[in-house]
């Protein structure tokens, strides 16, 4: 398709959310609740993934208020609403207007399977906690080591703290 003018970021992106709205419209979509933020105005935000896919979700107060349960990370649910797109991001995300129980999730239930079994091993325990220092000695960056991002991070450290060690373990 050719315009003969070109779209505005703006314009694009409503052409986007019209369609989106129109075309999904209501869904229902299972998935387990995480990054639950729960905001001073009543709304709550959050990540609704399951084992291949994510989606933010957005639950304004009104439909909060009417919840018989609020929001627990980890939860696995239900949620009813519609596709929307929020236009100062571009982002796609649903608006929830009702959640229900599913059980408990998955993801949830193997971390704190790896959480009891690490705290059996006596990891957590106060005897293995070592003192913060006072001035940071070395820092350690877990990334791909050719990334631009990395290289960003490690001329700005490099250049604000020449004394402190890096170390990058790539992955």
């Amino acid at each position: 398709m050719s315009r003969s003018e070109p779209l505005s970021v703006s314009a694009l992106t409503a052409q986007i959310k019209e369609i989106l709205e129109d075309q999904v419209g209501e869904v229902s979509v299972a998935g387990e609740i995480s990054n639950l933020r729960h905001q001073s105005s009543g709304h709550y935000y959050f990540t609704l993934k399951d084992e291949g896919s994510q989606i933010p979700c957005a639950l304004f107060k009104g439909s909060a208020l009417r919840l018989a349960a609020q929001p627990k990370d980890g939860a696995k649910v239900v949620a009813e609403g519609e596709v929307s797109v929020y236009a100062p991001r571009g982002a796609y995300q649903l608006i929830v207007r009702n959640l229900e129980p599913a059980g408990k999730g998955d993801l949830h239930q193997r971390f704190e399977e790896l959480k009891r079994k690490l705290q059996a091993e006596g990891l957590f325990d106060e005897s293995r906690k070592r003192p913060i220092p006072e001035f940071v000695e070395r820092v350690g960056i877990i990334t791909s080591p050719t990334g631009a991002a990395v290289r960003d991070v490690i001329h700005v450290l490099q250049r604000r703290c020449p004394r402190i060690a890096l170390t990058v373990f790539g992955v």
